[in-house]
């Protein structure tokens, strides 16, 4: 029988060991030649990458369906037809008096209010505090102001439309002063509408509020006075015109009653 080769194995152990034997001190080299701020620097960046990818397609995202709905607010309003009816008003002129004026900013408007959320939930997922507050009160608020903006182009619209059929009803045509009246209810009711608008926005309004009370009294007392001075004028020049019938009619009527009571004093 043939003896193993005891002496085979022991030199293929060594030359192994020889091979294993450098490369453990080089791990452990490039183990410690590695700060640990550099490592946690590797580590926090390989785990911020999905999070920056998962926001960029919010925002990708959040950009398309802004364009899409502010293409479609501006074509429902521009086919209701609210930009010629807001064109007559300051409202139409202050928004860039074009054709388009009031659809344009409703829509940007509109598509502003998505991308704000797309920025919000894109900070949420970076887990940005600073930012999201900041974007959360933006968001909260922009519902507010758009209502505001809202009444305010409509109540204008009605303010000047109530105050053309005022202008154009018959009895106010009768008078000189039809244009005058009609201006001045015209200004009163956009006063209204901006005081509610503004108030929707969430400004404080309680100095106009003051004011547009100050604004009714005085026209309340003016309107009053104006009917109390026509009356008496009107009346004046009645009892003028009148003023000689009635003496007449006196006059006449004395000698019969004295007659009257002659004859009964004969009899």
């Amino acid at each position: 029988m043939s003896q193993p080769d005891y002496h085979a194995s022991t030199d293929t152990e060594q030359s192994t060991n020889l091979a294993v034997a450098p490369a453990a001190p080089m791990f452990v080299a490039l183990q410690l030649g590695v700060p640990e701020f550099l490592q946690e620097t590797v580590a926090s960046i390989i785990a911020f990458v999905p999070r920056l990818l998962g926001a960029l397609a919010i925002l990708l995202v959040g950009w398309v369906i802004g364009r899409v709905v502010g293409r479609v607010v501006r074509e429902v309003v521009d086919r209701a037809e609210i930009d010629r009816m807001a064109l007559r008003t300051p409202v139409g002129r202050a928004l860039g008096g074009t054709e388009q004026a009031v659809s344009a900013t409703l829509g940007k408007l509109a598509a502003y209010y998505v991308y704000l959320l797309a920025v919000l939930a894109a900070a949420n997922a970076l887990a940005i505090t600073l930012l999201s507050e900041w974007v959360a009160a933006a968001v909260s608020y922009l519902p507010a102001f758009l209502a505001g903006l809202l009444v305010i182009v409509l109540g204008f619209i009605i303010a000047d439309f109530i105050a053309r059929v005022v202008q154009q009803s018959s009895t106010a045509s009768e008078t000189r002063y039809s244009g005058v009246f009609a201006d001045g209810v015209r200004l009163f009711l956009y006063f209204s509408v901006l005081v509610i608008g503004l108030d929707t926005m969430g400004f404080s309004v309680r100095v106009l509020y003051i004011v547009a009370q100050a604004v009714a009294y005085g026209l309340g007392a003016a309107i009053a006075i104006g009917a109390g001075l026509a009356l008496g004028f009107g009346a004046r020049g009645w009892v003028a015109d009148n003023i000689d019938n009635w003496a007449g009619r006196a006059s006449s009527g004395s000698p019969n009653f004295s007659d009257g009571a002659v004859s009964s004093d004969d009899d």
